[in-house]
């Protein structure tokens, strides 16, 4: 299993309506693609970030599903016009687990 930690600053004092929007409209489209293994926004330390976790069987389906979503007309249409300018900054990390992990 691949997993994909994202984590996005989001502009200041627009941290609840990037969250509302995206569990209204970018999980539901989003899900179809990948699978979601947690979701947590920052109280402490760099504030404004969220980060999520996402499951892929392999890099290739990685690649396959983020292409497939990226043509998805509810995506483009419905939740990046609004997400996006909310951003200041995006970073994506692929993980793999350690032998011992209890999520592998």
């Amino acid at each position: 299993m691949h997993y994909e930690m994202r984590t996005y600053t989001i502009q200041i004092g627009k941290m609840q309506e990037y969250l509302q929007h995206f569990e209204k409209e970018g999980l539901p489209v989003i899900s179809r693609y990948a699978t979601l293994v947690g979701w947590w926004y920052t109280e402490i330390g760099e504030l404004n970030q969220v980060v999520h976790i996402w499951a892929y069987q392999s890099l290739d389906e990685r690649i396959e599903r983020r292409a497939a979503l990226y043509r998805d007309p509810d995506w483009l249409e419905r939740f990046v016009p609004k997400a996006f300018p909310m951003l200041i900054k995006q970073e994506s990390q692929l993980l793999r687990p350690a032998a011992f992990s209890p999520i592998r």
